[in-house]
């Protein structure tokens, strides 16, 4: 692994828990930070869960399986976890002002030449790294869901991001066997400024009765030969996730091509998360 053995992720959600996999699978040792144990209980049964799949997949030994879950210590004092870091990747709930919080303390507890990464997958990266006293130490580096399974990560430059944490982070990317793609610091990236208006333009498509949600997603999935249609995406991405990354685009961009649909407003202002919950567009049980 590129000059990194210790790394801390903060925040033990879905990504979360994904991104402290990789690492750990890959041979670092992983501070998993979160705010309840009980938080920190469900991240390590994802874990283990998704390493139970690659387990039956003959994809990894039971003795890969057990060194893997040895590698993750779990905290809930993000000053505790982050102390002996030399890479920190936070994936916390994509609001300002969570992440805020989340890289002041960073920037006063992680060590001088630790490296900051943030898993956003909308919010500026300049202005992450503006909330410390090390942005050039700041990064983008947005995994994709199932991190496991997904091979893609977005490395992306703030404005003082300099070279050699960039290599070093691109370096790291392509030690988890993923694929990075540099993206320059704009709002949404390339992934979320494509894929989120494809998805709001979906619901309004819903919302304005031009098709049923099944068909919606039928007419891309056998239409556009996409894997899996608009709603049943923004289900498994989740609403919620999917109305921020839009308020973002509508309020960075400044365009009302990007103005959230009622819709999707609406779903989430009832708790109609998704998968997560239960209910979106679509039922889960």
């Amino acid at each position: 692994m590129t000059n990194v053995e210790n790394v801390t992720v903060v925040g033990a959600g879905t990504m979360g828990s994904g991104i402290a996999h990789v690492f750990a699978q890959s041979g670092c040792a992983v501070a998993l930070v979160d705010q309840s144990e009980d938080l920190l209980a469900a991240g390590i049964q994802t874990i283990e869960k998704n390493l139970g799949r690659q387990l039956e997949k003959e994809k990894i030994t039971t003795e890969e399986r057990d060194q893997t879950l040895r590698r993750v210590a779990q905290r809930t004092d993000l000053a505790d976890g982050a102390a002996e870091a030399d890479l920190v990747v936070e994936a916390v709930t994509e609001k300002e002002a969570v992440k805020k919080d989340v890289f002041q303390t960073l920037d006063q507890h992680a060590p001088a030449e630790a490296i900051l990464a943030s898993n956003t997958s909308s919010i500026s990266i300049t202005w992450l790294g503006a909330q410390t006293e090390r942005p050039e130490r700041v990064i983008g580096m947005h995994f994709f869901n199932p991190v496991p399974m997904m091979s893609l990560v977005e490395v992306v430059r703030g404005l003082e991001t300099t070279d050699a944490v960039y290599d070093t982070t691109e370096g790291l990317a392509e030690d988890l066997g993923k694929d990075p793609v540099e993206v320059a610091d704009f709002p949404g990236f390339v992934s979320n400024r494509i894929l989120m208006p494809m998805i709001n333009e979906a619901v309004f498509c819903l919302m304005e009765g031009v098709a049923d949600a099944e068909d919606i997603d039928t007419v891309m999935t056998l239409g556009m030969n996409h894997p899996m249609g608009p709603l049943t995406l923004a289900d498994f991405i989740g609403l919620d996730v999917c109305l921020s990354i839009m308020e973002v685009l509508h309020t960075q961009l400044g365009d009302d091509k990007y103005r959230p649909c009622p819709l999707l407003r609406q779903k989430v202002t009832a708790g109609h998360l998704g998968r997560k919950s239960g209910q979106g567009f679509f039922g889960y049980e």
